[in-house]
């Protein structure tokens, strides 16, 4: 087999697990676990992937529009199927928190269709809108300065509205995990900030995304997998993402 033939495969292989070895490269490749370290270095210095310990993932560039009024008709089948699991571990009378996520917009819709009384706090102007509908529903926004690209608050003033609440459980977006540190990320510091506020005023954490950010990760590192409970996502990802999270006690849904 050409080199490259081999680095062809080797990312086939990466895109069907989202993540690849080497010891199970060079097994399956008939060659050595030093050749396959070269040959992943030529392709992170391509853009192709992230080199982690003992293997590589995917590279961290999601392809995916930031501005997230532009994502709100991408992946919508997977969004409600997260959406539905999220909304089956919520009971009555509780108070939660939604943020800013194309996600939980669709959770946001399925409380008030099924006529579930809570009290929603969320710093998401489309949320907020949705939710108004019902009469079962609390809404309550947290104010503070107004981002147009995600059509919501960020920042100090929406995060001292989020800490005076209790909340007992909060449902955060995410843009992907970095599986080398066990950490979740984001765009922005002003976003990550705020994320973390509702996960640190909260009784019951959970991540809510699409199974394909398993494998990508942005630059704001708001989170660690030992600071949440669960991920609720679409699909179950590869099994050693599995372990890895089991071992850290996170619940996957």
């Amino acid at each position: 087999m050409f080199i490259e033939e081999r680095h062809e495969a080797i990312l086939r292989t990466l895109h069907e697990h989202g993540k690849v070895k080497v010891r199970d490269l060079s097994e399956k490749f008939q060659v050595t676990d030093d050749c396959i370290r070269k040959d992943l270095k030529v392709l992170e210095n391509a853009g192709c992937l992230k080199r982690t310990y003992g293997g590589a993932i995917l590279s961290q560039d999601y392809p995916l529009e930031r501005d997230v009024v532009d994502r709100r008709n991408v992946n919508v089948e997977k969004k409600a199927a997260i959406a539905e699991k999220a909304l089956g571990l919520i009971r009555d009378n509780e108070t939660i928190f939604l943020d800013i996520s194309t996600t939980n917009i669709k959770l946001a819709e399925l409380l008030v269709e099924k006529h579930r009384r809570v009290v929603v706090v969320s710093n998401m102007i489309d949320i907020l809108q949705v939710l108004a509908k019902s009469p079962l529903i609390t809404a309550v926004g947290t104010g503070g300065i107004m981002y147009q690209t995600v059509n919501g608050f960020m920042g100090a003033a929406a995060m001292e509205m989020i800490r005076q609440y209790s909340f007992d459980r909060t449902f955060v977006g995410t843009c992907g995990l970095d599986l080398t540190d066990a950490s979740i990320t984001t765009l922005g510091v002003e976003d990550g900030l705020t994320k973390r506020a509702a996960l640190q005023s909260s009784r019951h954490k959970y991540i809510v995304m699409e199974k394909d950010k398993f494998y990508f990760n942005d630059s704001y590192k708001f989170a660690h997998f030992d600071d949440i409970d669960g991920i609720i996502s679409d699909e179950t990802p590869d099994p050693a993402t599995v372990s890895m999270l089991e071992n850290a006690g996170v619940i996957l849904y």
